[in-house]
């Protein structure tokens, strides 16, 4: 049984995929199995992974039912008790297995640990910026209080006991947009989380990508899914009118007022920065060239 089984969820990725495998097969800790599940693609995606002969890699290719489906797919096919996801457009350093089994055999009683990654986008790289005081090489923190700048965990940056899943749930399939941010929570609820502080993923920005373009924030679903349990939960209730601040300026650049404001009304303002406040504020003509600069500069602009 390998130490690492690796879930790579594939949906028309045939710029990326090839590099994407070549980051896991470039690994220093070679103990693992790659788990490639291909979403129904109807690009070069297959022709891109087919040309990979390894006998750690398993293949498996299935009809189109979301990339929540398709991870969780995965998840049923691993066979190690670490579970590790690589989006097909993401990469690793070479010793992200290596490190993470350091910290999972130095630290046996934690099942959640992340490491911090780096933002490519079409101007720049940019390294994540995180809530997370700087002591040592790692801290062992709460998921809400670590994510009010950057989300702590990253799905390409994670590796997961399977004994997790067991216990919260895998992804919601009834979730097409922050599928894996609403597992999280789930996760953040019962679980402390081990994040490292050297980059070792890197995240890269597709505008093509459903999850990753700026129509993407959390459905109401997931508001309301928390709803009862945020009342409880001050770090939960914070961390999700970050995202439902998020939601509020997506949703003015797109003209969807009536959702705008539905959304803002479950703000609590007190959670938010006078910065985030005042952006909250601005028309959408004058959030346009921010986003824009966002884009350019990173989310500094926006923290």
């Amino acid at each position: 049984m390998p130490y690492f089984s690796i879930v790579i969820p594939v949906y028309n990725k045939e710029k990326f995929v090839a590099k994407t495998i070549e980051s896991v097969l470039s690994q220093t800790f070679t103990d693992y199995e790659i788990i490639i599940v291909n979403d129904g693609s109807t690009d070069q995606s297959e022709s891109k992974i087919s040309i990979f002969k390894d006998n750690r890699i398993k293949y498996y290719s299935k009809k189109n039912e979301g990339v929540a489906q398709a991870r969780n797919f995965g998840i049923e096919k691993a066979t190690a008790d670490y579970i590790c996801f690589l989006d097909a457009d993401d990469y690793w350093y070479p010793t992200f297995l290596e490190t993470m089994h350091r910290y999972s055999s130095e630290l046996p009683e934690q099942k959640v640990f992340a490491a911090a990654i780096e933002i490519e986008t079409k101007n720049k790289t940019i390294p994540a910026h995180y809530s997370i005081p700087s002591t040592s090489d790692f801290e062992i923190v709460n998921f809400f209080d670590a994510s009010q700048k950057e989300c702590a965990l990253w799905t390409s940056s994670v590796c997961i006991h399977k004994s997790v899943f067991e216990k919260v749930g895998d992804f919601d399939t009834k979730i097409k947009h922050g599928e894996d941010t609403e597992l999280w929570i789930r996760i953040g609820l019962q679980f402390p989380i081990v994040f490292i502080r050297k980059i070792l993923a890197r995240y890269v920005y597709d505008d093509k990508s459903i999850s990753r373009n700026s129509n993407y924030y959390f459905e109401q679903y997931t508001f309301d899914k928390y709803a009862v349990e945020e009342k409880k939960n001050p770090a939960l209730k914070k961390y999700m009118d970050l995202n439902r601040f998020s939601a509020v300026i997506k949703c003015k650049l797109h003209c969807d007022w009536k959702t705008a404001q539905e959304i803002f009304s479950e703000i609590d303002l007190k959670d938010l920065s006078y910065k985030k406040r005042i952006l909250l504020e601005l028309p959408a003509i004058m959030l346009k060239p921010l986003i824009r600069l966002k884009h350019f500069l990173g989310n500094s602009v926006f923290r």
